[in-house]
This record gives structure tokens, C-alpha cells and sequence, in this order.
């Protein structure tokens, strides 16, 4: 093992050892030893590094090689949020600042009737038995190192149960910020989300930064879709441009339930997306749809799994790249259908543009089919704009930085226009446009 990741795993296992100390013998049994095992399996196995086919096209030294102890507290008022693009979607928000609770930016009150919002260590302590029967069993961390660590360190994040028959029209914002005082610091927050059969519900996972500090925010969300349920779950990536990002989120179907998740990032230094569903019900359908955008020397990793257990479900997955400077993203997407999934439907692509001579990108769609009667397709493109195109709209007056917008723009819409909570999709589109050239003309001719 090398040195550096040795010494960093030798600051891991001091910090869990005084996390031991401080929580005693608090939460159930059955936590405490997940703990302990989730530990000992990280401490064992390590970081991963590029020899490991998973994560072949992302080095991860610059995390690895540094110390990082408990991001600092800070104290913010609602007026904060302010500055921040996704800080206030109009919506019930439960919010943690640098990894702790903020009661003063949340709105507990504003919960909407059948949804039970609150923090996991909450329910950690008043309802053991439903925590215990699902943290790690839908995120399992062995051969997953960072799911590992964050099992390790158990404690808070977000806790959201739905009632059966709930239906919910404005979304949740389970909103992460991190400020200067987050500056070398870890966070491991850990969300589970519980809907009931017959209900419908929306909820955003938002992480955003105030300022440019750098810090890691490991993070495993466990969500359980009951039978017949819908759930529509946005992840919103916008961390400071010096931190480290890594989000596994692991869903779990039932009959003839529909999931949809929408991930976009801007922000991080170093990102991995880790997207794991299971469709374990027949007659379930998943969507999966992504965009990243990076520039300078940015990564994104998006790593997704799609399952399919159960004969008679069907998936889409559109995931899209934009790349500038001498930034890099990274797409593995695999679909398996497992030999009693027959009447399988399922299609996945993975479409990229380049934006600079120096930005790079590398896809991996795959497929792993056991059963003989499925419609499965897979496809991946990397390009850059259409030159063609682009003399077109020149041709017609449009200025070459606007033109070159409107085509960005374009390309990144069919995935935004895709999310189905306003507020949130027009936030997207201005950012979007903001990202470009001339951006107020690109929203001025849509």
C-alpha cells in the first residue's frame, strides 16, 4: 500500500476511534456493530485507485494524500441562502451546515401532511428498529470502500418516510452546505428516504458551497419505492471548485413503481456519482437521467447500475456531458437483467460534447443480459459542435459566442427540461445559461 494512502487511512481509523468515544454506547446494537464492520472492511480494503476496473479512469491521489479532520461549525442566518442559486426552491427544506444540523435555515414546519421529515440521528435513537432494517442493506459496502467508510460513521443526514396513499406536490429539499469553515475538513452524511405503496413524492438533495473551500462529503442515500409508488429524486451538485464528492445512492423498487432520478453537476473538483437501483418488482419502470458540466480541470465520474430482478420493467437512461478547458468526465453505465427478468425494455446512452482541444471523456455503456426475451440497447457518442450548425444560425445574424450558446444550450435542455418540479427546472436553465457566452441571449431565444 502506498504511503500516503497508509497515513491517510491511519487518520481515518483515529478519527473513527474517537467517534467511538464520544457516542459510547448510544444507538442500537445492531448500528454499532455495522459500524465496526463497515470499518474494519474500509481499513482493510483502502482507497481504490485506477486498478480497479471501477475506477480505472479516476485517480483519486489528491483526496487520498490529504489529512482531513471534522469540518468546522458554523453558524448562518436564513438571509444566507440568499446567495445561494438552489438555496430556496420554495419548498419545506431540512438543512445541514458543514455536515451539522441547522435548525434556524430549515422549514420543519412546512411539512406537508403523511411526510415525516427529520434528522437520522433522531431516528436513530426514537425508531432503532426501522433504521436498522434498512441502512446497509440496500447500500452494501463490501467491495465499496467509501460506502464502507460512511457506514462507519453512522450518526446524521436526513431522514424522510412517506405514509402509503401520500400524495405530494411540492418536493423536499434536503439542502448540504458547506462554507470556508468546512475548509480540510469530511462530512459523512447519510439520507434515507421511505415511501409507502400508493404514493407519489418529490424530493432534492441539494450540496452547494458558500465560498471555495476545500473538503470531501462522502454520502450514501438509501431509497425504498414502494409498490405502485412514484418518486421523483433530483441530486444537485454545486460544491466549491476545490472540494471532493462522492455520492452513492442506492434504490430499491417494488411492484410496479416508478423512479426517476435527474443528477447535474457543476461544481467539485473531484466527483463521483455512484447510482445503484434495483428493480426487484415486476412491472417497475427507472429513469435515469444526468448532465454534468466542467471546466478547468474538473472530474466527474458518474458510475450507474440498473438491475433489473423482475420480469416485465422497462428503463431509460440519458446521461450528457460538457466539457471545457482541460476538465474530464467519466460514464460506466451498466444494465443487467438477471435470467428471470424476461420481457425486459431497456435503453441507455451516454451523448458527450467537447468544447476544448484539451477536455477529455470516457464512456463505457454495458450490458449483462441473462434472459432471452428482453429489448435492450445501449449507445455512446463524443463529438464536438456541429460546424454546419453553427454557420447556420451565423448566417442569420446570430453572433458566433451566442450561436455557439444556443447549441450548448440545446444539447443540455433535453435533459433539463426533463425535471418535473418548475422552480427547480428554471433555476437549472439559468444556470445553464449563465455557464455560457452571451447566456442572457441564449434565454432571450428560447
Amino acid at each position: 500500500m502506498l504511503e500516503a494512502v497508509k497515513k491517510e487511512i491511519d487518520s481515518y481509523r483515529e478519527q473513527f476511534a474517537a467517534f467511538e468515544r464520544e457516542a459510547g454506547d448510544r444507538g442500537p446494537i445492531g448500528v454499532r456493530s455495522l459500524r465496526k464492520e463497515a470499518f474494519h472492511h474500509f481499513a482493510e480494503q483502502g482507497f481504490p485507485t485506477t486498478r480497479d476496473e471501477d475506477w480505472k479512469y479516476t485517480n483519486l491521489s489528491p483526496l487520498t494524500r490529504l489529512e482531513l479532520g471534522t469540518q468546522g461549525e458554523d453558524h448562518l442566518q436564513a438571509s444566507d441562502l440568499e446567495r445561494l442559486r438552489f438555496g430556496d426552491l420554495g419548498c419545506p427544506r431540512l438543512t445541514f451546515v458543514n455536515g451539522r444540523f441547522s435548525e434556524a435555515l430549515s422549514t420543519l414546519d412546512q411539512m406537508p401532511e403523511g411526510v415525516e421529515v427529520k434528522r437520522l440521528s433522531q431516528a436513530l435513537e426514537n425508531e432503532p428498529e426501522v433504521v436498522e432494517e434498512h441502512v446497509g442493506r440496500h447500500a452494501e459496502y463490501e467491495g465499496k470502500p467509501f460506502t464502507a467508510l460512511n457506514l462507519a460513521f453512522l450518526h446524521e443526514g436526513a431522514f424522510l418516510r412517506v405514509a402509503p396513499n401520500t400524495v405530494v406536490e411540492k418536493p423536499v429539499q434536503i439542502l448540504y452546505l458547506s462554507t470556508e469553515k468546512a475548509q480540510d475538513g469530511v462530512s459523512h452524511p447519510h439520507n434515507l428516504v421511505l415511501v409507502g405503496e400508493n404514493s407519489q413524492f418529490k424530493f432534492v438533495e441539494n450540496y452547494s458551497c458558500l465560498g471555495q473551500a476545500r473538503y470531501f462529503n462522502n454520502v450514501v442515500s438509501e431509497v425504498v419505492v414502494g409498490d405502485n409508488a412514484v418518486v421523483d429524486h433530483f441530486k444537485i451538485e454545486m460544491e466549491s471548485l476545490q472540494a471532493f464528492h462522492v455520492n452513492r445512492t442506492a434504490v430499491y423498487q417494488g411492484r410496479t413503481s416508478n423512479y426517476r432520478n435527474f443528477f447535474v453537476a457543476f461544481g467539485g473538483s473531484i466527483v463521483r456519482n455512484d447510482m445503484n437501483t434495483v428493480l426487484d418488482g415486476e412491472g417497475s419502470h427507472c429513469g435515469l437521467d444526468g448532465l454534468f458540466v466542467t471546466r478547468e480541470k474538473q472530474l466527474v465520474d458518474s458510475f450507474t447500475v440498473m438491475d433489473h430482478a423482475q420480469p416485465n420493467c422497462d428503463s431509460r437512461e440519458v446521461y450528457k456531458g460538457i466539457l471545457d478547458d482541460h476538465s474530464r468526465g467519466v460514464f460506466h453505465g451498466r444494465i443487467i437483467v438477471r435470467q428471470k427478468a424476461q420481457k425486459t425494455d431497456s435503453k441507455q446512452s451516454s451523448d458527450n460534447l467537447l468544447l476544448s482541444d484539451n477536455a477529455l471523456v470516457n464512456t463505457k455503456p454495458q450490458l449483462e443480459i441473462y434472459a432471452d426475451d428482453v429489448k435492450c440497447t445501449h449507445g455512446a457518442t463524443i463529438g464536438q459542435l456541429d460546424e454546419e450548425g453553427l454557420f447556420y444560425l451565423r448566417s442569420r445574424g446570430i453572433p458566433e459566442d451566442a450561436a455557439r450558446g444556443l447549441m450548448i444550450y440545446a444539447f443540455a435542455s433535453e435533459v433539463l427540461s426533463r425535471v418535473s418540479y418548475k422552480p427547480l427546472r428554471e433555476r437549472l436553465l439559468d444556470y445553464m445559461a449563465e455557464w455560457l457566452p452571451n447566456g442572457e441571449l441564449v434565454r432571450e431565444a428560447e
